[in-house]
């Protein structure tokens, strides 16, 4: 029978805490202080506050800290047990590895956040709803990093995403890592085996339809997972915002520890912490502060909104705004800290030095006397908001992207991939996507990875040498096709597709952490030029079309090559294919911006007609994306282009129904009006490449094609190659007699009206929370954004995931149809954005 009392906890410990990185080099997150207690001893308390009086506190990095400060647990009022994991097994398998001392009902807690939720409402919660798991949620404004749930009236969790991309945040309902579970929830779990709460347990039980809910919880919470919630958290305290257990005695605007020693000229404004046996000299001026017991601040000394671990010492007349100083560390007189700066333990900065804003002192540095240190992190800083946009990092040309930044990520690839690995590189024409290749390259032969570099290359060919099976993964530097001043870098799997995200993940560890092992001379890595590689490309290339078919309709084409890749190579291509090409922009320059499809309509338009061209294609630089324009000379939409090359499938793949193929939640409905009569599923998926190679993992899929001139056919490349779209196209039209211009006045055709509405990114989580609550009882498509199905019209809400705005985009048989439900919504977005 169970028992109505949660007696139980679990503390998870093992955390690294890389993001908060230079203050956790000696510590473990959970034991960084935070109001002069550390983390873990905050969470103690509120477990305590709320009943529970057994914890097992689950360790993996650094475990002695923790060990040595809490003991058996009986000083803070607790028993308490320890269970260090041999490896990393993920959050679910960690807590399974300590199953013997979990007999009954027990709570999971992250030792390294603060809060003060109402632990003892959950737990009634638990028990009126006869759960065997809850989750205690809370509402944010920025929900993309966490796992957003999604819950009934009744609080039935329905659906779970873990790290989910901005079209998938259906709410800013999210997951705090706090759960009540049974104890039978762990026979669920594998033994010693990566198994996650988020990405495995719950869509399990989901799955089994076991009883799995969800907990709004009132209160505090937050993720102190990087420098700036540190910063914010303390803030947080100091401003009254958390309820948590300050020590100390209160004193007019100070809570104060044991034997202070406060000159009677000293002055404290707003809230200050004051530790054990500081010393606080005359005419200081203290501001919403933190200050570590063994402290001594001298005469004339400025601290506003800063926090200073133990046994620091703080030179007289020295100013320090808005920063972080551990332990152990000697500021002289007359020191300048400026905003943001985070000094690590056992620093000595020099009288009268000045250290600039944004700036990390690693432990164990020294700063001259007089000295300005002005190298500032700032660029950095960049990376610690965001390394990867799915298997893409974006920064700006020769600022973000620079050598310094490139040998760094060079070094955490290679740790990732390992001593001796093969890795093989390329880029555009680029002079900074040269600079980075380099560097990167530089950085993965420094650790022991050898590379080979196909020079210039483009993303489809690159990842076509990925098939050898030679390499364990890839990149690529370009110029990005979406912002003319950043350039991108992007990485890729053993298989070709994207690097997974778990990957990702372990190269973001050691790009942080800078703990990197370079290897002895004689081990550094090799740098190889691949022989033959365009023509490995071309010959399997041709192998996957039929060949003979195209020949014989010998096309005329009209080619604009847009500076890009595509110019090193397709020629040849066409050449093999017996094709004549009326080229245009047909060289490789990176420096020269391809003319948007608009300028070129006139002149294209003239060729076709004038010239008796029957097809024409425009490559995006990087050989990934077409355009297409037919012997009228009209251009088609992205969205158009989709439903051609779908009828073209169609009807040419007959033979093979039944099959699937794959589109955005984004296209028109045209393409479920031309499925009809064919035995042909539909997948509708996230508007995205990597969601397009994510598709062809599903072996029943022939096809996946994109709304921006993307299309996969899997058994040539699990990505996009502009190039083989073009020549399937011609194959395609080569063996159904059809002209383009035909198909598009046959096939049936929908109109999309669009509108972007500003919305900050604070308030996106609670749009689509209305946007979901809006549509509960409707017809809907959850992928990517919120699809609303009303008769033959349908509307998508979707947050853009790069800029402050949310995207309206309807859609119906008419244009003016289009218009209409676009404005309704938009006005509807607005007034969800403005409500509280």
């Amino acid at each position: 029978m169970r028992s109505d009392v949660l007696r139980k906890a679990v503390i998870m410990a093992g955390g690294f805490g890389t993001r908060l990185r230079p203050l956790t080099m000696s510590l473990p997150k959970p034991m960084v202080p935070l109001a002069n207690r550390p983390m873990m001893a905050h969470i103690v308390s509120l477990l305590k506050r709320h009943g529970v009086s057994d914890v097992v506190s689950l360790l993996y990095f650094q475990p002695e800290h923790i060990t040595s400060y809490f003991g058996d647990g009986s000083a803070f009022g607790v028993e308490m047990k320890y269970v260090t994991a041999e490896s990393d097994y993920g959050t679910a398998g960690s807590v399974k590895n300590a199953e013997p001392l979990l007999s009954e009902r027990f709570i999971i807690i992250s030792g390294d956040v603060l809060t003060d939720v109402d632990l003892t409402a959950a737990m009634k919660f638990h028990l009126q709803r006869k759960a065997m798991a809850t989750i205690v949620l809370t509402r944010v404004p920025q929900p993309l990093q966490y796992g957003i749930v999604m819950t009934d009236a009744e609080g039935h969790i329905t659906r779970f995403l873990e790290k989910p991309s901005w079209g998938e945040v259906f709410s800013d309902t999210i997951n705090t890592g706090i759960y009540i579970l049974e104890s039978e929830v762990l026979s669920l779990i594998p033994e010693k085996t990566d198994f996650d709460f988020g990405k495995d347990l719950f869509p399990l039980m989901l799955r089994k339809n076991l009883p799995l809910f969800g907990y709004t919880a009132e209160g505090y919470w937050k993720d102190v997972g990087n420098l700036q919630e540190y910063q914010l958290a303390h803030a947080d305290v100091l401003a009254g915002r958390v309820n948590i257990e300050l020590e100390g005695a209160r004193r007019n605007s100070a809570v104060c520890g044991n034997n202070l020693q406060l000159s009677p000229t000293a002055h404290l404004d707003g809230l200050v912490i004051i530790g054990d046996n500081v010393t606080i000299g005359d005419k200081a001026w203290l501001s919403n502060c933190v200050i570590g017991p063994q402290v001594t601040i001298g005469a004339g000394a400025k601290l506003s909104g800063t926090v200073v671990w133990h046994d620091s010492q703080i030179g007289d007349f020295s100013e320090i705004t808005n920063s972080v100083v551990c332990n152990d560390v000697t500021i002289g007189n007359r020191v300048t800290v400026l905003d943001n700066s985070f000094i690590a333990e056992e620093c000595v900065i020099g009288e009268g030095a000045r250290i600039l804003s944004n700036l990390k002192l690693w432990p164990r540095k020294t700063v001259e006397s007089e000295a300005v240190l002005t190298r500032s992190l700032v660029q950095e800083e960049h990376w610690a908001r965001q390394l990867f946009t799915d298997a893409r990092i974006s920064g700006i040309s020769n600022n973000d992207m620079n050598p310094d930044f490139g040998a760094k990520l060079g070094f955490a690839l290679g740790m990732a991939f390992g001593v001796g690995t093969l890795v093989v590189s390329s880029r555009d024409d680029d002079a900074v996507s040269r600079i980075m290749k380099r560097s990167i390259t530089a950085g993965l032969m420094s650790v022991g990875v050898n590379v080979g570099d196909l020079q210039l290359t483009s993303i489809p060919q690159t990842r076509q040498e990925m098939y050898t099976g030679r390499y364990v993964a890839g990149f690529h530097v370009r110029r990005s096709p979406r912002k003319s001043d950043k350039t991108d870098i992007i990485l890729f799997g053993k298989d070709g597709r994207d690097i997974p995200s778990s990957q990702a993940k372990t190269i973001e560890r050691y790009f942080y952490g800078e703990d990197i092992k370079r290897v002895h001379y004689g081990n550094v890595g090799r740098l190889s030029f691949p022989e033959r590689s365009v023509g490995t490309y071309i010959q399997r290339f041709v192998s996957n079309l039929d060949a003979d078919t195209i020949r014989q309709r010998k096309f005329k084409l009209f080619v604009d090559y847009s500076f890009g890749l595509a110019a090193s190579v397709f020629p040849q291509i066409l050449g093999e294919l017996s094709c004549r090409e009326l080229a245009m922009n047909n060289y490789v320059d990176a420096s020269r911006n391809p003319d948007a499809l608009e300028e070129t309509l006139d002149e294209s338009a003239m060729i076709m007609r004038s010239l008796g061209y029957e097809i024409g294609f425009k490559f995006d630089a990087g050989a990934e994306k077409i355009a297409l324009v037919d012997e009228r000379g009209i251009w088609y939409t992205s969205l158009r282009l989709l439903t051609i090359v779908t009828k073209l499938v169609l009807d040419t793949y007959k033979h093979r129904e039944p099959y699937s193929i794959a589109v955005p939640v984004q296209a028109t409905q045209e393409i479920e009006e031309i499925v009809g009569g064919h035995d042909v599923e539909i997948i509708r998926i996230r508007n995205s490449h990597l969601a397009m190679m994510e598709a062809t993992r599903n072996e029943h899929v022939v096809f996946v094609g994109g709304t921006r001139g993307g299309f996969i056919f899997p058994e040539f490349l699990a990505a996009a190659d502009g190039m083989f779209s073009a020549c399937r196209i011609l194959q395609m039209v080569a063996q159904t007699g059809y002209q383009l211009s035909e198909l598009d006045r046959s096939l049936p055709k929908r109109h999309q009206a669009t509108a972007s509405v500003a919305c900050p990114w604070e308030v996106k989580g609670r749009v689509m929370r209305r946007a979901m609550e809006f549509s509960e009882d409707k017809r809907r498509l959850l992928i990517d954004g919120v699809k609303i199905v009303e008769g033959d019209r349908t509307v998508l809400l979707a947050p853009d995931k790069e800029d402050a705005l949310f995207v309206v985009t309807a859609e119906a048989n008419t244009i003016s149809e289009a218009q209409s439900e676009r404005d309704r919504f938009a006005q509807l977005v607005a007034q969800w954005r403005d409500s509280n």
